[in-house]
């Protein structure tokens, strides 16, 4: 079957490039062939189980097909199969595109929709419809047939230049390697990260034991530790020279594709008759419009802007005291370590002495207990393993796509139900994408009796296991776990009857709180001690360190929380207001537009947006929505106060969570889920004392 497997545990090792164009092509064939029924049905037959329940099975088995592929794409990147997906890739879109603005199926949807029945519906299914018919409307459905062939066009060419994107910041990153042969220059780095550095260096063939080199990547556990902790400033000014490369360098520079990005998506605009990007993709999330999303962060920025400078400035201070020179601008390889040697000598704090107590299995097996206590579910790793030249696997072993990834089921705690299964694959690879996701590869829904299970991956870029030591993870590492988890919860306890509304599926500016709200469980002393565990000794995180942990929390607040501001800044004005900066360095408007958003700087690097890949890596991706983030974090530390008042471990706080918010996905509008569980509409407030940039 390959790619076209029904299985719901999936035969990795039979998902090969060369079957990859033919899959996908039948698939496609199948999806043509379901939505001709869909089109073909007589007025007499017109009923929502022949139109809308129809048009969201059409295309399962294709999703399903190209999610695997998408997928693979992501977490085992090799040349075969990327010319596979890109042959494919034009197919793909078109179909996609097409849907919304097939006249006949809109014709047929507009026929049930109008008819007495459509009222008959439950709620949920109601909203299905409404949604549904809100996609098509808002996504030129009922556009003149030359208008929505444009349409298509430019959603095609959108889906070309951001695959590109998303593999020229995949190949610039692996293009680049720094190797050491003098460990003089690594005085002050991390034993973790030097002994990470010397096992990567052998594995490339550089060094012996007796005679070791050491070898930095562009991934992020490689090079942070360098930036952050080097003595060697020229160490240092070699890894972010380094990390400006990426989707800025030769071939794989991204600047002329993220125009050509922002000219189609304002082209789209044009065609269905929206101002811009912004307002075309907000217009049925919380903020509904770019004025209401820029504004969000303009208004915030103004709040913290003072106690940015303020922040800025002290380092600036700080750094001058200890090198006895006159203040001045740090250079951007100078930020991350002086940042850090101000807050071991404000706190006496050291993040590395927290890594022994995040062995990652222990991590996880800790996000696990407390999941089960607060949601009412019991979760179990099962054997697993990757098939390697056509071995087998051993009866009741599930199989992964490299063995380091790891199978697990969910299932209800009172019902024993089977709600959904998971993969999770933590560390860095060549021929893996960089940063942490989940992917809902497969919905299922609530039946009339039982629950069609789902499942999801949950994929990271974690520190990897050094020898025989476990994976020992920095705290802001356990965050991005717990981060994914919430996403994945969300997905794995959706409840709901119709598949499109379930889980994840929901408006990007809310999505967030799931997955955000879980971090706050990493910072509560009883939540912390059910998985922060000595990888030795079994012992909790010492008092001391634990008060100096968070004592330090709020360390350059204002600078952590201005970050955020200024990528949805740079998000929002070039998909609002693309006329005024199109045709200009990408870099020059980057330093023009947020000026008053960065900290001033010795040495100005390129533009973030060059390797942005939320914003670039897909047609829509979160392009206009990176702002989500900031606005779901005022949603999770307003919520995650009653779990402070109630307690961090209650368990009927929890289920509500659940019952509220966790298992609705769409099936009611965001704002109204989240007063179900508060009982009062969202304060911002709580981030901001939260953040220590306010008072309670």
């Amino acid at each position: 079957m390959s790619f076209l497997t029904n299985s719901f545990e999936i035969p990795w090792s039979e998902l090969k490039a060369d079957h990859l164009v033919a899959d996908i092509r039948t698939a496609l064939e199948t999806a043509k062939a379901n939505i001709q029924s869909i089109c073909d049905t007589s007025d007499d037959a017109i009923s929502y189980d022949t139109t809308f329940a129809a048009l969201e099975d059409a295309t399962e088995q294709l999703g399903s097909a190209w999610g695997l592929c998408m997928h693979l794409d992501a977490v085992s990147d090799n040349p075969e199969q990327r010319e596979a997906i890109k042959v494919v890739l034009p197919e793909v879109s078109a179909f996609f595109s097409s849907l919304n603005l097939n006249t006949e199926l809109w014709q047929v949807l507009k026929k049930f929709i109008e008819s007495p029945a459509a009222e008959q519906l439950s709620a949920t299914k109601k909203r299905f419809v409404a949604e549904t018919a809100a996609d098509f409307t808002n996504n030129g459905a009922d556009l003149p047939q030359e208008e929505k062939d444009k349409v298509a066009a430019v959603l095609n060419e959108l889906s070309e230049l951001t695959k590109q994107f998303s593999e020229n910041v995949l190949d610039s990153t692996n293009a680049w390697e720094l190797i050491v042969d003098d460990e003089s220059e690594l005085d002050g780095l991390p034993e973790s990260a030097k002994a990470a550095a010397k096992q990567d260096a052998l594995a490339k063939g550089h060094g012996t034991e007796d005679q070791p080199k050491w070898r930095f990547s562009l991934q992020f556990p490689s090079m942070y530790p360098v930036l952050q902790h080097a003595k060697s400033d020229s160490l240092r000014k070699q890894i972010w020279e380094g990390n400006c490369t990426v989707g800025n360098a030769g071939e794989y520079n991204n600047e002329a594709i993220i125009w050509k990005i922002l000219a189609k998506r304002q082209e789209l605009c044009d065609l269905l008759g929206k101002a811009n990007f912004s307002d075309h993709v907000l217009e049925r999330r919380m903020a509904r419009n770019g004025e209401t999303a820029l504004k969000f962060v303009e208004d915030l920025h103004a709040q913290i802007h003072e106690k940015f400078l303020a922040e800025s400035d002290e380092l600036e201070k700080y750094r001058a005291a200890k090198l006895g020179q006159e203040q001045q601008h740090l250079e951007p390889w100078e930020v991350a370590y002086w940042t850090e040697q101000q807050r071991k000598e404000l706190y006496s704090f050291d993040e590395e002495e927290l890594r022994p107590y995040f062995p990652v299995d222990r991590v996880m097996r800790g996000m696990f207990d407390l999941c089960e206590t607060l949601f009412g579910i019991k979760i179990q790793e099962c054997p697993s393993a990757c098939i390697i030249d056509g071995g087998e696997l051993s009866e009741g072993t599930k199989e992964v796509w490299h063995p380091e990834c790891k199978f697990y089921e969910l299932h209800d705690e009172e019902t024993g139900t089977h709600l959904g299964s998971f993969y999770a694959d933590w560390h860095p690879r060549e021929s893996k994408r960089g940063g942490a996701w989940m992917n809902p590869m497969h919905t299922g829904k609530s039946l009339e009796e039982g629950h069609e299970p789902h499942w999801g991956v949950i994929i990271g870029n974690m520190t990897k296991p050094v020898g025989d030591q476990p994976a020992l993870l920095t705290h802001r590492e356990v965050e991005t776990i717990f981060h994914e988890f919430g996403h994945l919860l969300h997905h794995l306890l959706g409840d709901v009857e119709v598949r499109s509304l379930s889980g994840a599926n929901v408006a990007w500016d809310f999505v967030e709180l799931p997955s955000q709200i879980m971090e706050n469980f990493c910072w509560d002393r009883e939540s912390l001690d059910l998985f922060a565990r000595h990888y030795e000794t079994g012992e909790t995180i010492p008092e001391e360190l634990f008060e100096k942990m968070l004592s330090a929390r709020n360390y350059m607040a204002a600078s952590a929380f201005m970050r955020q501001l200024c990528l949805g800044k740079l998000d929002l004005e070039l998909h609002q207001n693309l006329a005024k900066y199109q045709g200009r360095s990408i870099s020059e408007v980057d330093q023009e537009l947020l000026k008053d958003y960065k900290a001033p700087l010795a040495t100005q690097g390129p533009s973030m947006a060059l390797r942005f890949s939320h914003l670039f890596s897909g047609t829509v991706a979160y392009a206009s929505g990176y702002y989500s983030y900031k606005w779901a974090e005022v949603l999770d530390a307003d919520a995650f106060t009653r779990f402070q008042e109630e307690g961090v471990t209650n368990e009927l706080t929890g289920r509500d969570f659940r019952e509220c918010i966790l298992s609705k996905g769409n099936s009611e509008a965001p704002d109204q889920l989240f007063h179900d569980f508060m009982g009062r509409d969202p304060d911002q407030t709580a981030l901001l004392v939260r953040c220590g940039l306010a008072t309670a």
